[in-house]
């Protein structure tokens, strides 16, 4: 395959004694700004588009991933002066809605329609919040799938946006004060209009705005300095409106949290928990108790107390660690506690009294993945999602006293005897690591289907955040279609508590890579994958986790689609968040880390000769969390390096980010480009 031209700069760096050459720099600058990265960028979707023109499968999979994504997608509907506020896609919207019904069973009506804000659907509603009286909502609105958000205000009533702006926020929730005069959020200090696709990520703070003023008049309530790490901090207010949380995480694994007596006029910052390297959730409170989930003490997870009341902060074990269960997600609804546990990579759902005591587990629909009950203390009245490889998002309301669940609303169409969009399976297997340690992977083909056949397999390893069970169109596509999906949930990630996660960070990353090289050899051992037919995929450390594979084992992969990676870790920390990475990947600026991180770094350790696999990669224009120049750099490398003779391919989505806020034609499109490009090279037919 004929590529286009990529340029070559001079030059050459010296890191603690050794050369590293970066022919490809140039390519850091923003394509929106740069008419040469432009021009390149272009150049390289016309090579991949005119490939993908010749792809017979590709119009298959966009009719099928079409009817797949056809059907109602709803969220966990949040409870505020007895109205009920959720979001629905009534399927090929290119954004969701959001929606109030009006009491358990009015009328509903959408308040927000976020397909009205652009021609395209490239503007979307990220978070939002709904005042304690139901009658105005926040929300924040993303553009072009940016990290950063614009937060207006609408008086849920009359459909009217008040004037209130606020600009520059940034990885934010959004927390109203309980007499709803004004509202909590994150941000960072105005940036310039012309760095704002790649700002660094400094000095992010909590700020408090009240209704009727300008943003130059809220309140900062919480900026600290960080020491080693830049710190990043969500808010929340408890049920009863008295206290704001603050949680703040350097990405280390855990998170600290503070909180704001917001009671008494002058507001004071009170820590209580104050280290990074642990989980620290507040679950609830009554009056001054605190109910809080913490790994401190108990890697797993275990629910402790606190009184505020109290001259000295003392916790108190109330729930203990779970053997063989890793604490995920609790809430306080009710009279009762629920605490969701992983097991296994799957969620099971347990009930407590406020005292401690078990009372059962709540019998969910399947195995699966249950999201966060959603609900308040002295209200018996809950919502959750639920959902599996094989069953889409479905809402139940659960009865807190009677423990029952009903279903409240399901996608249109697909929920059946089985709750099933076809006849596939799902199987969970275990294989073995390199050291010996049993790895789940979850096995997802047609029902019944026993030959080998073209095998998709995908990972994340990273973060600490677990794989679960959940209904994707893109794997049962791919399934529909006759393949076989694959996910392994190999160390780095949080499925089996903090262990799981330190196993494969830091110093110990490679664990997570052979990790996934012994779950692509389980395939070809076991007969699942067929003979030259085993593709790869993975997105953001996921990217970065495929990139680094394909170098230490090309001959073992057939197809690979990195996407949105974090490809060059001699130079990540160089831009927007990257610094907030240094706690899971190690630093490039001190010897040691550095080295190591340059012995896996997918850019560096390209092994030019050798037969590579058919590689797509995929990345966006305005991507502000893993900026495209880790991708542009590391297919420049790849196409000058002769990796033998499949093709190795970029393609750019524009005017979308990191993915969230995406529209949803342009998801379709993008997995029938990459799904049709791994069937060819695979022989899926």
């Amino acid at each position: 395959m004929t590529y286009p031209e990529t340029k070559k700069v001079d030059l050459t760096e010296e890191h603690f004694g050794t050369a590293i050459a970066d022919p490809y720099r140039w390519l850091e600058s923003d394509l929106k700004e740069d008419r040469a990265v432009a021009q390149w960028v272009d150049a390289q979707n016309t090579a991949t588009s005119r490939h993908m023109a010749s792809l017979s499968s590709r119009t298959a999979f966009r009719d099928r991933l079409t009817a797949l994504f056809n059907h109602e997608q709803l969220t966990s509907p949040l409870k505020r002066g007895g109205d009920y506020f959720f979001t629905r896609n009534t399927g090929l919207d290119m954004q969701p809605v959001l929606v109030v019904r009006d009491g358990e069973n009015g009328a509903e009506r959408t308040i927000l329609d976020p397909n009205q804000w652009s021609e395209h659907g490239t503007k979307a509603l990220a978070v939002w919040a709904p005042s304690e009286d139901g009658k105005l909502v926040a929300y924040a609105i993303q553009e072009n799938g940016s990290d950063w958000r614009t937060i207006r205000v609408l008086d849920a009533q009359s459909g009217a946006v008040l004037a209130d702006e606020i600009a520059w926020a940034r990885f934010t929730l959004i927390a109203w004060a309980a007499d709803g005069s004004g509202f909590f959020y994150s941000g960072s200090p105005e940036q310039d209009e012309s760095g704002r696709s790649d700002p660094q990520f400094v000095n992010h703070a909590v700020y408090f705005h009240r209704l009727g003023t300008q943003q130059s008049e809220d309140r900062l309530v919480y900026s600290p300095e960080a020491d080693e790490h830049p710190l990043l901090h969500t808010v929340d207010v408890t049920a009863d409106g008295r206290y704001l949380i603050i949680y703040s995480t350097a990405l280390m694994g855990g998170s600290a949290l503070s909180l704001v007596d917001l009671s008494v006029p002058e507001w004071h910052v009170r820590p209580v928990i104050e280290r990074f390297d642990h989980l620290s959730a507040l679950v609830g409170n009554v009056g001054t108790k605190l109910y809080v989930l913490t790994t401190d003490g108990a890697e797993r997870g275990k629910i402790v107390t606190v009184d505020l009341a109290a001259p000295n902060l003392v916790f108190t074990d109330l729930i203990e660690e779970k053997p063989g269960a890793h604490l995920r997600l609790a809430s306080l609804i009710g009279d009762k506690l629920l605490l969701s546990y992983m097991v296994d990579a799957r969620i099971e759902v347990e009930r407590y009294e406020l005292e401690g005591k078990a009372v059962g587990a709540v019998n969910l629909p399947g195995a699966g993945s249950a999201g966060t009950f959603s609900g308040r203390p002295g209200d018996n009245e809950a919502f959750f999602t639920f959902t599996n490889y094989a069953t889409p998002k479905t809402v139940y309301r659960y009865d807190v006293s009677a423990d029952e669940a009903t279903l409240w609303a399901g996608p249109d169409g697909l929920i059946g005897a089985e709750r099933s969009p076809g006849d596939i399976e799902v199987e969970q297997r275990f294989h073995t690591g390199k050291d010996g340690t049993l790895i789940p992977i979850s096995i997802i083909r047609r029902a019944g289907a026993e030959a080998a056949a073209p095998t998709m397999l995908t990972a994340y390893g990273g973060f600490g955040i677990p794989l679960l069970p959940a209904y994707s169109p893109q794997a049962v596509a791919w399934v529909q279609e006759g393949g076989v999906y694959a996910v392994a949930n190999i160390r780095g990630g949080g499925e089996y508590g903090k262990a799981w996660h330190e196993a494969g960070k830091g110093r110990s990353k490679k664990t997570a890579f052979d990790d996934f090289i012994a779950a692509a050899e389980f395939l070809k051992r076991e007969g699942i994958s067929s003979e030259g037919g085993l593709a790869i995929h993975g997105e953001s450390h996921g990217g970065m986790l495929v990139g680094a594979v394909v170098n230490q084992r090309p001959e073992l992969f057939d197809v690979a689609l990195p996407g949105v990676g974090v490809m060059d870790m001699v130079r990540f920390d160089r831009f927007t968040g990257g610094k907030l990475w240094i706690s899971e990947f190690g630093d490039p600026s001190a010897a040691d880390s550095f080295k190591y991180l340059r012995s896996y770094s997918p850019l560096h350790k390209i092994k030019a000769g050798e037969v590579y696999p058919a590689i797509l990669v995929t990345t966006a224009d305005t991507d502000d969390r893993v900026v495209p120049a880790h991708s542009f750099k590391y297919v420049a490398a790849l196409q000058a390096a002769e990796v033998g003779p499949r093709p190795q391919l970029l393609r750019v989505e524009r005017n979308a980010g990191h993915g969230d806020g995406t529209p949803t034609q342009k998801i379709i499109d993008e997995y029938a480009d990459r799904w049709s490009f791994a069937a060819h090279w695979t022989g899926l037919r």
